[in-house]
Formats: C-alpha cells, sequence, structure tokens
C-alpha cells in the first residue's frame, strides 16, 4: 500500500566518534531493550504492537537503532548553535547523497515545503516574510503531472503556489510561460504519469526550470539516496524515519547549494517565516545523520537476503491451511522488500479480511497487518525485530485455522 493509500485508509565518516558507533550487524536494527526507570508505554497503557505492515506514521514508522539513540542521548546534553548543527550535518548528508549541499528538515513534507519556499524567495529575505502571499511573484506556478497531483501537491501549495497540472510533453512545453517556478516530480506515481524522469529533467533544463523530486518511502535500494540528485534533479525530499531508521519526525532536503541555502531561509532558528513551525532539534539533526551513516554502511545484501528468509516463515506456515494462497512481491518503487499478501478462500475460511486484523490486533502480542478486498491481508517484514516473523507466522496461521471449516 502506497503512502497516499494510507493516508486515505485512516565525507562519510561519523560526525562526532564520541557517540556514532560501527553499524550493528543485520538482524538487530532495532534498539536494544534500554534500562530505564520509567516504562512510560506500560504506565500510560499504550498498546504495543508487531509491526508487520510496515513504515507508517499512523503506525509510528520505524524504530531507531542504538547509534541513533546514543546520538540523540549525547547531544541533548550539550548546547551547540543551531545554524552550526546543521551546517555540518549537511555537508555530511550532501556527501554521502551525491549532492552540493543538504539540511535537515521535520519530515518530508517540510522538506518539499522549505524546498518550494526556496525556489520562490532566493535570498531574498522581504519575499520569505511576504509567503505564502505570492501573488506579486514574478514567478509562482508549478507544473505537475496529472498523475502526481494529489496528497502531497499540497506541501508545496502552502507556499502559495498555483500548480498548473498537464498529462504529454506537449501539453508540458506550452504550460512553460514567464510566472512557471518549479517543476514537481512525485517519485511513487511515475507509472501514473506520461512523462518519465528524464524527458522531465530534459524539459526543465532546457527551459532553466528548476526541478524537485519527492522520493519520501523510496529507500531501499541505498542507491537511490544519490540516483535522483546524479540524475540531476536540482532538490530531492526524503523521509529520515524509515527504512534509514532515523526520527520520524526527520527528513532531509538535498541538492543545489544555493537552493538549500534559500530553503534555510524559511527554516528555523529563524522567525517570520512559514516554516517556523517545522523545527527540528539538535538531537533529531544529528540523530538522522547517525542513521544515515550506519544505513549507508550496512550490508544490504545480507538484509535483503533476512527479509526474504522471514517472508518464507511466515508464506510457508500459512500455506498449510486448507483454503490459503500466497503471493510474493516486491513493489517497484515505494517500500521497495519483499511483501507477503495471504488470500483465502472465504467458502472454506469463514472470516472477513477486518475480522482478522482485529483478531490479530487484539491478540498477545498484538500484530498489525495491511489489507485488501474482504479475503486479503499484506505483511512487509522489513520492520519486524529478530524472531518476530515466527510469532507473526503463528498467529495468522491460528486464526485462519480457527475460521476454517
Amino acid at each position: 500500500m502506497k503512502r497516499r493509500d494510507l493516508v486515505k485508509f485512516f565525507s562519510i565518516g561519523p560526525l562526532a566518534g564520541a557517540f556514532i558507533g560501527s553499524a550493528l550487524p543485520i538482524g538487530k536494527a532495532e534498539a536494544s531493550p534500554r534500562k530505564v526507570k520509567r516504562n512510560l508505554i506500560k504506565e500510560l497503557g499504550l498498546r504495543p504492537f508487531i509491526n508487520a505492515a510496515g513504515t507508517y506514521t499512523t503506525m509510528t514508522a520505524s524504530l531507531m537503532a542504538d547509534e541513533v539513540m546514543e546520538a540523540i542521548d549525547f547531544s541533548a546534553k550539550e548546547f551547540v548553535m543551531y545554524d552550526e548543527v546543521q551546517d555540518k550535518v549537511g555537508e555530511k548528508i550532501a556527501g554521502i547523497c551525491h549532492a552540493e549541499s543538504a539540511m535537515v528538515t521535520s519530515g518530508c513534507w517540510s522538506a518539499l515545503v522549505l524546498g518550494t519556499a526556496g525556489v520562490l524567495t532566493g535570498m531574498d529575505e522581504k519575499k520569505v516574510e511576504q509567503l505564502p502571499n505570492v501573488e506579486s511573484f514574478e514567478k509562482n506556478e508549478v507544473l505537475v503531472q496529472k498523475g502526481h497531483n494529489h496528497d502531497y501537491i499540497h506541501a508545496l501549495s502552502n507556499t502559495g503556489i498555483k500548480p498548473v497540472e498537464i498529462e504529454t510533453r506537449e501539453e508540458l512545453e506550452n504550460a512553460i510561460n514567464s510566472k512557471t517556478a518549479l517543476m514537481y516530480f512525485l517519485n511513487e506515481s511515475s507509472p501514473h504519469g506520461k512523462i518519465l524522469h528524464q524527458e522531465w529533467l530534459e524539459v526543465a533544463k532546457k527551459n532553466n526550470i528548476p526541478t524537485i523530486i519527492d522520493i519520501a518511502a523510496d529507500i531501499p535500494p541505498v542507491e537511490n539516496l544519490w540516483k535522483y540528485t546524479d540524475m540531476g534533479f536540482d532538490l530531492v525530499c526524503i523521509s529520515g524515519g524509515k527504512a534509514i531508521r532515523g526520527p520520524q519526525s526527520a527528513g532531509m532536503l538535498i541538492g543545489k547549494k544555493d537552493l538549500i541555502a534559500a530553503a534555510r531561509l524559511s527554516a528555523p532558528p529563524r522567525g517570520g517565516n512559514i516554516g517556523r513551525g517545522m523545527k527540528v532539534n539538535k538531537e533529531e539533526i544529528l540523530g538522522m545523520y547517525a542513521a544515515l551513516d550506519r544505513y549507508v554502511k550496512q550490508d544490504h545484501e545480507k538484509e535483503w537476503k533476512m527479509w526474504e528468509s522471514q517472508v518464507a516463515v511466515i508464506e510457508n506456515e500459512a500455506k498449510k491451511v486448507k483454503g490459503v494462497t500466497t503471493t510474493v512481491t516486491v513493489p517497484p518503487i515505494a517500500n521497495h522488500t519483499p511483501a507477503l499478501s495471504i488470500t483465502w478462500d472465504t467458502s472454506i475460511v469463514k472470516i472477513a479480511r477486518k475480522d482478522l486484523q482485529e483478531n490479530l490486533r487484539n491478540g498477545d502480542p498484538s500484530i498489525e497487518v495491511m489489507g485488501k478486498g474482504d479475503n486479503t491481508i499484506n505483511i512487509t517484514v522489513f520492520m519486524l525485530k529478530p524472531g518476530q516473523e515466527k510469532v507473526v507466522a503463528a498467529r495468522v496461521s491460528e486464526e485462519l485455522k480457527k475460521a476454517t471449516v
């Protein structure tokens, strides 16, 4: 399930050796149990669950690794200047992502807002103060393909821009005029547009128009961290709290140096701008870098094999139930990891998908999965802790068997 569907459904070395360690072995990506004085989850009566659904915001995305928590804990005990943290971390992130510059944002949405703001204002502080009132701006229109014009375009619209929808290359070229400020590309919607990346960039560069691309949930593969800057996009927006396992409220804006500098004028610690409320604290900035540094250094091939093994454990157990069929797929773009669909013949397994989900949710341990239609659940494993695949396999099989006639 894509991000929009869920919304509708409900130099590369360590920055500071003192708090960023070497990469954890695969299978230990989640934070280890920590000795704490208070268990607030238990104290407040919150429901922890096994996440077999994915990195969805409503499910609090991913779990942070030990290195990330160490970075956060260490930096929480020291004062440093905010802009200096962004400067230093931005240099490191840019080096990793083959970009001229970078900044940590409060999620991918914030990266889209601030990136667009930077394009609109440049280094003109009077324009920064005017946003989102852009009627007097010489350029205030953003071109977007019809298949990309949904949900996340609102991030750009927050700056006051006017989206101009097109479908074909001919329409795109005819829509370009003196008011065109930016061309927006939503990567997960690539299959739903008639113009692909290279052609989009070709038109943009021919007309000297900046480009911005949203690749929020499009990592893995790790190469996507630099693929789109290498391709020629001027700004790339990424979620930090998904597969990279940084703070959920963090993201990254990477790209051209002048555009990142302009974007930062609309971001904290400065006020009098549209981004003041998009504050990302020093702990999150450093935690985001620690997560990225760890992510690019880990053994991705080994991780992929582990995911396939976890999927196989669940699939093999589910297939033992009469009337059940399974399918393993890999989404081509967003959430590009092995995914398992479990479907059952409702004349044999007499349970509705929503009821099965509810039974898993209310069981012990609680398990979250996604669903489709009346007789299919979808499971992803890349947010599971080691060994949880066996628990998921047993519980799913148990509930299906109970409903079998």
